[in-house]
């Protein structure tokens, strides 16, 4: 009775997630926690990464959602489930609906990388049915609600449930129990909040001196903004790119236990997250979806605190679609300055063009795209000009150059709506 009372009041306890441990160790991998020799180099201190990555289903999702469905009555069995996802908590559902026996209809943004979508049909089977619908998660819980309403179904929350909360806050179990040293920083994304709330809860009651630090997407700091409203917001536009972490509203659950276990968020650029994941692909042959190397990316702007110390970073999954990788690219090049986009209007006169390639270009700079932007008097209209530099400084070189030589010109880049226009 006194446990039921502390879910019903929404808080999560040492013990529940001990339990939840009992309950996941027969059913998750024990993930590693690895020492990385490059990154402990290049931050001058230990890092550690927890692999959650190599998971099951490739996520740390399986953990809660097991969690949750192993407590469903006979009755909430038979009637089925219904979740929300941008794709690794459909992903644990399925596979916890086919390990349990209980049919679930999966609601997921049409926007959800295909990879994703193919995952969770190959784990549940014949156990679930996918509904691709509207462009956010959230879009796609409003659908899930209404039809768990509809038909009866107990709606298994990717987030802001106490049983989700506890299961993900076994990662915390593993990391203390598999490190040798005591340590100074725990990095893990922050989404909806559950693995954030979990993870923070075991950690901070275990080990209360360990600095434990949020990291959450630039273009959706949901709750960054939700601690510095002191209440839950709903952020009106989110950058949907790193799927995994583009939540408009956390969890009222979540935002609670986060609240009293947040030393600090860094919110990261998705430029510098794509860096981080092309990096981790290049050094390390690890694939990490773009909610998974936003806690890698944030070493970067904590890199003078966690110099000499010992760091864990919490790899949540590894769910990247291929097809990805080319905007994954262009992200990083902008992001590091060696990728610009210019409307160039060429003067009407004789060798323009070729004026432009030999005097305004740098030995090492490529265009990587031209296109006139008028079908008709091309010779003398704007043209969009896309150059890749080899390294950053090469920029105001060219910008003095295309002055120099009379090549009006607008910097897409240095403009959003433009930018989302004609990119």
């Amino acid at each position: 009775m006194e446990q039921q009372l502390k879910r019903k009041q929404g808080a999560v306890y040492v013990e529940d997630i001990l339990i939840a441990y009992h309950t996941l160790k027969d059913v998750v991998f024990h993930t590693p926690l690895q020492k990385n020799p490059l990154l402990s180099e290049r931050y001058e201190c230990n890092v550690y990464l927890k692999r959650e990555d190599l998971q099951v289903v490739r996520s740390f999702k399986l953990r809660g959602a097991y969690n949750r469905m192993k407590h469903l009555t006979d009755e909430e069995r038979r009637n089925g489930v219904v979740c929300a996802s941008a794709g690794n908590h459909a992903q644990g559902v399925a596979y916890s609906c086919r390990a349990l026996g209980v049919h679930g209809k999966i609601y997921m943004p049409a926007t959800t990388p295909r990879q994703k979508v193919s995952q969770v049909q190959l784990f549940g089977k014949d156990m679930v049915e996918i509904v691709l619908v509207g462009d956010t998660f959230d879009d796609s819980y409003n659908e899930a609600v209404k039809c768990a309403e509809a038909e009866g179904r107990t709606f298994i929350h990717p987030f802001d449930d106490e049983y989700v909360i506890a299961g993900q806050g076994t990662i915390g179990v593993e990391v203390l129990n598999d490190c040798d040293e005591p340590i100074d920083f725990l990095f893990a994304s922050i989404g909806g909040g559950g693995l954030m709330a979990g993870l923070g809860t075991y950690v901070k009651s275990i080990s209360p001196f360990t600095k434990v630090i949020g990291v959450e997407p630039a273009g959706a700091p949901s709750m960054k903004t939700a601690l510095e409203h002191g209440r839950v917001v709903t952020l009106e536009e989110i950058d949907k790119f790193v799927d995994g972490a583009a939540v408009k509203t956390v969890g009222e659950k979540t935002f609670a236990l986060c609240r009293g276990v947040l030393d600090d968020i860094v919110v990261v650029p998705e430029g510098k997250v794509c860096t981080t994941i092309l990096e981790l692909y290049n050094e390390n042959a690890i694939v990490a979806e773009p909610a998974g190397a936003l806690p890698i990316a944030a070493l970067e702007f904590y890199k003078e605190q966690i110099r000499g110390k010992t760091v864990v970073c919490v790899v949540s999954g590894g769910n990247n679609d291929i097809d990805r990788m080319q905007e994954i690219k262009e992200r990083s090049m902008i992001y590091e300055g060696l990728q610009h986009y210019f409307i160039v209007n060429f003067p009407q006169r004789a060798g323009a063009l070729r004026e432009f390639l030999d005097e305004v270009l740098g030995p090492t700079d490529d265009i990587t795209r031209f296109e006139y932007t008028k079908k008709n008097n091309k010779e003398s209209g704007p043209a969009l000009v896309g150059i890749e530099l080899k390294r950053r400084e090469d920029y105001a070189p060219l910008i003095e150059r295309m002055k120099k030589k009379g090549f009006p010109f607008q910097e897409v880049n240095k403009d959003p709506n433009l930018f989302h226009l004609l990119i």
